[in-house]
């Protein structure tokens, strides 16, 4: 009895999961350039599928924030964010995560600090191979803070803040923390705080940590002087030269 071939349906979501995963790579290494249209046509061509998977990975992209739709022009990949919305970003982020921290730093069944020290471990294995781990920091920094956010037990918080897809947006403005150590001595810290339960330490090592990201990933931009430190709910204090 011969084999059974895989069915189109099976070869169309094997298609999509590569060329999203490559496409998204490409994007979050500057391969494709900020602002850069997309032929769709190029792209299949290029991959060697039909147009059908690239649509459904353009919208996937959408819907990540890394491309954006213009009705008669097509899709193109998003715009870098500009200092003054990096700021904004990182300001909630200050607002909610180290909330969340503190949420988190608690004597029972849902204190996270098990599955961080996990994620920790996984990552520092990675690190050890010695490749590019720009995807792969991005995939621990999102599953960290993620974490942390569950943790905390509000939905809606973890929505929101999920929706600001801050994890793809910046890491595609400067790789900040080339070989992961900066950011793992940082989580290593709020995970110890965690453990301990103790919140006020879990609140400030988490807010450190955001201070510190958004100080390392304004270094994108040239010609900034006199960074202020990022306040919590504070207006845009930056000024440029």
């Amino acid at each position: 009895m011969p084999p059974r071939q895989p069915s189109d349906t099976s070869r169309t979501k094997a298609a999509v999961t590569d060329v999203y995963a490559a496409m998204r790579t490409s994007i979050l290494n500057g391969e494709i350039e900020p602002g850069t249209r997309i032929n769709i046509d190029a792209v299949s061509r290029a991959m060697g599928v039909s147009q059908t998977p690239v649509r459904e990975v353009l919208q996937r992209l959408e819907g990540d924030n890394l491309v954006v739709y213009t009705p008669g022009r097509g899709y193109s990949t998003t715009p870098l964010l500009a200092l003054d919305e990096l700021r904004s970003l990182f300001e909630f982020r200050l607002l909610v995560e180290p909330w969340a921290a503190r949420a988190a730093a608690v004597d029972r069944l849902a204190n996270p600090a098990r599955a961080l020290e996990k994620e920790l471990a996984a990552f520092q294995s990675v690190m050890r191979d010695g490749h590019d781990l720009r995807q792969d920091l991005v995939a621990h920094d999102t599953r960290f803070h993620d974490t942390i956010l569950a943790a905390a037990g509000n939905p809606v918080v973890r929505h929101a803040f999920a929706q600001t897809h801050c994890h793809l947006h910046t890491f595609r403005l400067y790789p900040a923390d080339v070989d992961g150590a900066i950011t793992v001595a940082e989580h290593s810290a709020v995970r110890e705080a965690i453990l301990a339960c103790r919140p006020e330490a879990a609140e400030e090592a988490m807010a450190q940590h955001i201070r510190n990201s958004f100080a390392r990933f304004a270094q994108a931009f040239e010609g900034t002087v006199d960074l202020e430190p990022l306040e919590e709910g504070g207006p845009p204090r930056t000024r440029i030269v």
